[in-house]
Order: structure tokens, then C-alpha cells, then sequence
């Protein structure tokens, strides 16, 4: 991969409508992610966090201010491939093998797969998945459909990757298995990338900086560094320097 592309939100504002009544998503909201950077976006339900992802997605426009994606608008760098996303749901394509599932976006790109087939086998083993090429998503596990959902976030070699609560719906063990298997994909890819999380401690464990954001209006009130060594190993879980980070990140929280 070339060196990664950063993502700008500069003074951007939100609003929806529905049932005759605003919510105000965002209010000015500016961020700097730089090429290469892990930056962890955290704050209560409600505060914008993923729609400052549908933006830089193009899923979403912002009413004011502007947004971009490898010095693209969203929508640009999202036709070019240069961009890669995981939810919290897998979204696999039932029908669809773990390897079809990963090729999905060289379909939609309209990118040959045959092209790929040495990527798609490189990603298989990269996630943990070799030997399950040809299995279906009812024949994995929930932690094993959301590494064929970062396969096929990376299959383009994204310079920006977006992950939206990837790994909520997992328990707290597979979370933090994930959570490491995460790190080194991405210390791998060095891709730009902005997770959304609820998890403080994923947060700091995946993170060079965490963003706390506080709801109505959707706003940015903290950035917090994280300046520790990589790669991080699980035993920095217990680290009187991992809590006093936690009870930092908890009090900006605490005090909006």
C-alpha cells in the first residue's frame, strides 16, 4: 500500500427532521485525522459518532461546513476504492462463501476477482479464517464473521478504513482477542482509520488518540493523546498507566 490519505471535517454541521422535530447531530464539528493516524471516536448514544462516519462515507451530506476523504469528498473516495468499512453487524451475504463475501466490494467496484485472488488469500490468512474459504456465514461464528468483514473492508488496500462498534455485539473475551487481531492488521495496513466505540478500554488499546464527543448539540469537547508503545499486549489492560487514561477519557465523559 502507498502512504495513507487523511480524513478533515472542518466546521461541519447536521441536522435531521423527523416527526416535525430537529435534532441538532452535529454543531461544528472539526477533526484532523492525519495519513497512517488510528483515531477512536467515544461519547454517549446520540452524539454524532457515527454520523461523522456516514459523512466521510458519503452516506450523508453535512448542511455546512466541509468534509474530506484523501483530499476527495466522500463520495469520490469511496467510487475510488481508497476507502474500506466494518459495522457492527457483519452483513454477509448469506449465500456467499467467506471468500465471495470478501470479493464483494471488487464487484461492486466493477474490478476483476480473478485479479485479487492472491489479495483475497493473503486477507484470509491475515484475519485467521485459512480453511474456511469455502464456508458460509451460518457455518462461522460471530467473531469469525466480523474477520471476514475486515477482510473485506481491506480488500481494495483501503488508505482510509471507517469501523463503526465492529465488535459490540461480541462478548468481552472475543472482544479483546479481537480487539489485539485488530492491531496487528492494522500496524500491517497502516491504513488511516477512525473507529466509533462505546468501549473506553478498546479505545485506548487500539487508538494514537481518542475524541470525546458530548450530545446536543453533537460537538468535539476532548482530544486525549494516547502515547503508548507498540505493539500494545494484553497485559496493558492492568497497567496503573492504561487506568489512569480510563478514568481520564470517563471524567471527560462524566463531565457532559
Amino acid at each position: 500500500m502507498g502512504e495513507a490519505s487523511g480524513i478533515r471535517l472542518d466546521g461541519v454541521s447536521k441536522q435531521f427532521e423527523a416527526r416535525g422535530q430537529t435534532t441538532e447531530a452535529l454543531r461544528s464539528v472539526s477533526l484532523d485525522c492525519a495519513p497512517g493516524s488510528f483515531t477512536a471516536l467515544i461519547g454517549p448514544s446520540g452524539c454524532g459518532k457515527s454520523t461523522i462516519l456516514r459523512l466521510a462515507l458519503g452516506l450523508e451530506a453535512a448542511d455546512s461546513g466541509e468534509v474530506a476523504v484523501g483530499g476527495l469528498t466522500p463520495a469520490a473516495a469511496t467510487r475510488s476504492g481508497i476507502t474500506g468499512v466494518a459495522f457492527q453487524d457483519a452483513a454477509l451475504l448469506p449465500w456467499r462463501s467467506v471468500e465471495h463475501n470478501i470479493a464483494l466490494p471488487l464487484d461492486v467496484l466493477g474490478l476483476k476477482r480473478v485479479d485479487f485472488r492472491d489479495k483475497i488469500a493473503e486477507l484470509i490468512a491475515l484475519v485467521g479464517l485459512k480453511g474456511f474459504e469455502h464456508a458460509l456465514p451460518a457455518e462461522l461464528s460471530g467473531g469469525m464473521r466480523q474477520r471476514v468483514a475486515i477482510a473485506r473492508a481491506l480488500v481494495t488496500a483501503p488508505q482510509v478504513l471507517f469501523l463503526d462498534e465492529p465488535f459490540g455485539a461480541l462478548d468481552q473475551i472475543l472482544r479483546r482477542q479481537m480487539n489485539i487481531e485488530l492491531q496487528r492488521i492494522w500496524m500491517e495496513s497502516r491504513a488511516t482509520t477512525l473507529l466509533v466505540t462505546h468501549g473506553i478500554d478498546e479505545a485506548i488499546f487500539l487508538a494514537d488518540r481518542v475524541v470525546v464527543m458530548a450530545s446536543r448539540p453533537g460537538r468535539i469537547v476532548r482530544e486525549i493523546a494516547i502515547d503508548l508503545p507498540r505493539p500494545r499486549r494484553p497485559e496493558l489492560f492492568a497497567d496503573p498507566v492504561f487506568h489512569r487514561l480510563e478514568a481520564e477519557i470517563a471524567g471527560a465523559l462524566d463531565g457532559h
